[in-house]
C-alpha cells in the first residue's frame, strides 16, 4: 500500500511537518507515533520516514531511507492560461500536472474577466502539491502569476516549442502531434484572444495551433492541448 506524502523544503535526519502538512497528517489522517510515510523536497527523490513524535503545532519525522523515482516527464512542458472564473483556474491546474507540466503561469488578458490576488495564487499551488502527491509525482509544479499578459509570453524564451491555441485559426500553423524538446503552450481565458494579441505572439516565437472546428471550453482547451503534446513528446505511451 501506498505511503501518506509529503512535501517539504528539505531533508535531514530529522524532519518536521507544519502549516498544511501538518493538519492533513494530524486532522485528516490522523496519524501517529509509528506512522510510516513518504517525503518529496521537489528534488525528484522520495524518502521513507516514521513518525517520532506528535506535538501541537509540529510533526517530528526521523527519515529512513532515499529512492529515486521515475515520474516525472523527461521533458519540460509550460504551459500558460489565461485566469478563467470560479474554480475552473483550479481544475486546470490540477489536470495540468497530473499530466505531466512542469511550470505553469496564470495570466490576465484584454478579454480575461477573472482576476488573481496573492490567496488564489497559493491556493492554486496548494491545489498543484495535492495533485502532485495524488498523481505519485515528487515534484509539484510551481504556479505563477503575470499580471500583463506581454510578461506572460515573454516568460517562454528559450522554449524550442512555442504553441498558441487560437480559436479564429482555420488550421494550424505547426502540428502537436510530433514533437522533441521543451514546450512552452499557451491558452486563453474564457474570451479567448484578441488578434493584436496572436500577432504579438507570433512575434515572440508562436506558432497558432487549431483545437478543431469545435469551439472548446477555456479548460478544456488547456487540457486538450497539454494532452495532445505529452502524447507527441512519448510521455502518455
Amino acid at each position: 500500500m501506498a505511503r501518506n506524502r509529503f512535501f517539504v523544503n528539505e531533508i535531514a535526519e530529522e524532519v518536521a511537518l507544519t502549516g498544511d502538512e501538518l493538519r492533513h497528517a494530524k486532522n485528516v489522517l490522523r496519524l501517529g507515533e509509528g506512522s510510516e510515510i513518504a517525503l518529496l523536497d521537489g528534488s525528484g527523490a522520495e524518502y521513507s520516514a516514521v513518525v517520532t513524535r506528535v506535538e501541537r503545532d509540529r510533526m517530528l519525522v526521523h527519515v529512513l531511507g532515499r529512492s529515486e523515482e521515475d515520474r516525472e516527464p523527461r521533458t519540460q512542458v509550460y504551459l500558460l492560461l489565461g485566469a478563467l472564473k470560479g474554480d475552473k483556474t483550479e481544475l486546470a491546474v490540477q489536470k495540468a500536472v497530473e499530466l505531466g507540466a512542469a511550470k505553469i503561469g496564470v495570466f490576465s488578458s484584454r478579454y480575461c474577466a477573472a482576476y488573481m490576488n496573492a490567496n488564489k495564487l497559493e491556493r492554486l499551488n496548494r491545489v498543484s502539491r495535492e495533485a502532485a502527491k495524488q498523481c505519485m509525482r515528487t515534484v509539484a509544479p510551481e504556479v505563477v502569476y503575470f499580471e500583463k499578459y506581454g510578461e506572460a509570453l515573454k516568460s517562454a524564451d528559450g522554449y524550442q516549442n512555442k504553441l498558441f491555441a487560437c480559436e479564429f485559426l482555420e488550421k494550424s500553423e505547426g502540428g502537436a502531434e510530433r514533437l522533441s524538446g521543451p514546450c512552452a503552450l499557451v491558452v486563453g481565458s474564457e474570451g479567448g484572444f484578441s488578434e493584436e494579441e496572436f500577432a504579438l505572439a507570433k512575434t515572440l516565437g508562436f506558432r497558432g495551433v487549431s483545437l478543431g472546428k469545435r469551439i472548446l471550453r477555456a479548460e478544456t482547451a488547456a487540457i486538450a492541448l497539454l494532452s495532445i503534446v505529452m502524447y507527441g513528446l512519448g510521455e502518455l505511451r
